[in-house]
């Protein structure tokens, strides 16, 4: 099956709040995502998985030119090179951070991606990647992997990378908060009707609003990161 062009993908990072069913996870990952930016992007920049380069502005004054590849053309037409992310048509060497958020997941040949990323970066340019321990299934069927930071560590490690930190994105708290939100939106058209009123009521309530504000509030008194719902880590060439 071939990868649908013009995918909807995320645009706007700042329209993510405690509204959205999603917060949860958005809530660490985005604040996890810029402390790395942060503190480690520079120079020429590659995007693997750009989509519609949501997170651009938080790069200002930190790199000096920003390109994307994807596999296809994203929603906003944001993509400069189209391509696999384990067979980059560019040269060795010739970036300064190379960054790649949710992406890795959805690559049939995971290794491969790493492989490229070490491929292109000059000595002691950044990897900063992003990727689920927990999540749905999405973009089906091309949603092949999770990962834990043991997973992470190995495949990067394997590339030549020396581990800069891996950092997870929520503790069980919040993980168990994602998944009450999860399940009550699903939509199953063989659902019992009993099941089905209370998701109604769930939707029809706004009831993950308090979802998100119990379960941020829990997990900030009893942080457990052995149950996340995803990393964010940053790698160095040697």
């Amino acid at each position: 099956m071939k990868r649908a062009d013009n995918l909807a993908r995320l645009t706007n990072v700042e329209k993510i709040d405690i509204s959205n069913t999603n917060y949860l996870v958005y809530l660490y990952f985005h604040r996890e995502l810029n402390t790395a930016i942060q503190k480690y992007a520079k120079g020429k920049l590659l995007d693997i998985g750009c989509g519609n380069k949501p997170y651009g502005d938080w790069f200002e004054s930190k790199i000096t030119e920003y390109i994307g590849c994807d596999i296809v053309q994203s929603s906003a037409n944001q993509v400069d090179l189209l391509c696999k992310a384990n067979n980059i048509p560019l040269e060795n060497e010739s970036f300064d951070t190379v960054f790649s958020t949710q992406v890795i997941e959805h690559v049939e040949d995971h290794q491969g991606m790493v492989n490229e990323a070490y491929r292109l970066l000059k000595p002691d340019g950044y990897f900063v990647l992003s990727g689920p321990m927990y999540w749905n299934l999405h973009e089906e069927p091309y949603d092949f992997f999770r990962f834990t930071k043991h997973g992470f560590k190995y495949i990067l490690e394997k590339a030549g990378f020396e581990i800069c930190e891996i950092t997870p994105n929520g503790g069980a708290w919040a993980t168990l908060g994602q998944v009450i939100n999860h399940t009550f939106e699903f939509r199953n058209p063989n659902v019992n009707i009993v099941v089905k009123g209370l998701k109604y009521l769930f939707r029809k309530l706004r009831i993950h609003i308090l979802v998100n504000r119990i379960f941020r509030y829990l997990d900030k008194k009893d942080f457990n990161p052995i149950n996340t719902m995803n990393y964010v880590v940053v790698a160095r060439k040697k």
